[in-house]
């Protein structure tokens, strides 16, 4: 009898939903903000979203070579085996469980609860102990009833995926056609109103004493790459994609270009809204989001509800969709013994529930542990290590698989893929001068999967092999 399989029922159009919806979250109404404290210039902020956005699409495209040839359940977790070896294989798998994808669904769920919380206001629950910490670096009573509710969204959405891939596709495809109108009208009508100043987008000047220096590009590039990160994950899905070594380059490629284009129509309106040193007082502020300045200044108060209720849905959207994704590498571990045996199982929906439940747990576990920006910065540190190892795989499967199909090939091989290596490393490096406590909180979970490999290549009777 064999075991129950994942079932291949998405098609080329709902690749490219899911690709957008875990590309499109928070970072498109917050992370101007922190842009404008590091570069003091419009133009030097409208430069880094263009470069973060080439950067990204250079890097969707070589993923693209490499998903085409070996696309399955997993994603990179799948590619490195045949890339590198298991050992990094698994190392990758244990990341995502550790820091990488369970913190995207923190950050993101913690942001929905936010951007609700301005709405209806929510309770204090254990204001006393707000001052509470571990090690002077983790405040899990601070703001604890917008963490509860990021908590309970995450149970709630984890139940939902818990009902099959069709039922999580299809919700998607609705908040993304929500999300996608509704920025597209604050654009139209911010862009289109009398204090729309487009002069001030271009503007090189900096509002304090310093140019702007390397660091503070690739700084400020760390805050845009927050908003770009998800395409990659488009791989876990492979086993439930029909055609997936045809659709799954398409989706990626069509996904990142729709994104760049929206963000940087967006991002636009902020700067010819909001001059500079506003933006550096929202991000000082820590209580205001830009979206949300931006649009009460040609709708005033109802405009502030409206863009409220955009982010929230749009984190919704985002949360969703990549509790629905995420959860696929540890059933791909789990299914070869690199991970708990219980994981690699599916429910009567074909669906690994318990992969999800676990996910969530841990995900509900960082909600409590830190803050949304030092959750991102963290989260794009360690992800770049494996873009830089994505990409560095189109050249090793050129030589190692020279005669193997491809449906689709890099576009500017070899200078692309070469490009998004050299800035994967010059961005790991000034990460650790940049956010060394993010930078080691990132590497030391990271790290932990080590002993883990062992201990489970012991248990799966390898490791004398």
């Amino acid at each position: 009898m064999t075991s129950p399989q994942l079932d291949r029922t998405l098609g080329v159009g709902m690749v490219v939903v899911v690709a957008v919806s875990n590309i499109i979250g928070s970072g498109v109404y917050k992370k101007i903000a922190p842009m404008a404290g590091a570069l003091h210039s419009s133009g030097w902020v409208l430069i880094c979203w263009i470069l973060a956005g080439i950067i990204s699409l250079f890097g969707a495209l070589s993923n693209a070579e490499v998903a085409g040839l070996l696309a399955d359940t997993g994603g990179e977790y799948v590619y490195y085996k045949k890339i590198y070896n298991r050992f990094f294989s698994f190392i990758f798998g244990w990341s995502l469980f550790a820091v990488i994808q369970t913190a995207s669904i923190s950050s993101l769920a913690y942001i929905f609860s936010q951007s609700l919380n301005s709405m209806v206001h929510f309770p204090p629950l254990f204001a006393s102990w707000a001052d509470f910490n571990i090690a002077g670096v983790f405040y899990p009573f601070q703001n604890f009833t917008v963490k509860l509710v990021a908590i309970l969204l995450i149970f709630l959405l984890t139940w939902i995926n818990s009902r099959g891939i069709k039922t999580g596709a299809w919700i998607s495809t609705v908040i993304l056609s929500l999300v996608i109108a509704g920025i597209l009208t604050v654009a139209v009508f911010g862009l289109s109103s009398s204090e729309s100043h487009i002069s001030n987008i271009f503007d090189m000047k900096t509002s304090g004493a310093e140019p702007v220096g390397f660091s503070a590009v690739f700084t400020a590039m760390l805050a845009a790459f927050w908003a770009y990160q998800g395409w990659a994950v488009i791989g876990y899905i492979g086993g439930e994609v029909k055609n997936p070594k045809r659709n799954l380059p398409i989706g990626i490629a069509v996904g990142v270009f729709m994104v760049i284009f929206i963000y940087l129509l967006i991002n636009i309106t902020y700067l010819s809204l909001l001059p500079i040193p506003k933006l550096e007082e929202v991000f000082h502020s820590q209580n205001e989001i830009a979206a949300v300045e931006a649009v009460k200044v040609f709708w005033g108060s109802k405009g502030a509800l409206l863009i409220s209720t955009l982010i929230a849905l749009t984190t919704l959207g985002a949360t969703h969709a990549t509790v629905l994704v995420s959860c696929r590498p540890y059933y791909a571990m789990a299914r070869e013994g690199y991970f708990f045996k219980q994981i690699g199982k599916l429910n009567k929906h074909q669906a690994p529930a318990n992969s999800l439940w676990l996910q969530g747990t841990w995900a509900c576990v960082l909600v409590l542990s830190g803050s949304f920006d030092q959750l991102t910065d963290m989260i794009i540190f360690a992800v770049f290590i494996y873009y830089g190892a994505t990409t560095l795989g189109v050249f090793i499967l050129r030589k190692k698989m020279p005669d193997a199909p491809r449906y689709y090939k890099v576009w500017g091989y070899p200078v692309v893929p070469a490009i998004v290596i050299l800035f994967s490393a010059a961005l790991l490096i000034n990460t650790f001068f940049a956010r060394p406590r993010e930078a080691a909180i990132g590497t030391v979970l990271m790290l932990t999967g080590v002993p883990l490999y062992f201990w489970f290549k012991k248990k799966a009777g390898e490791l004398n092999d």
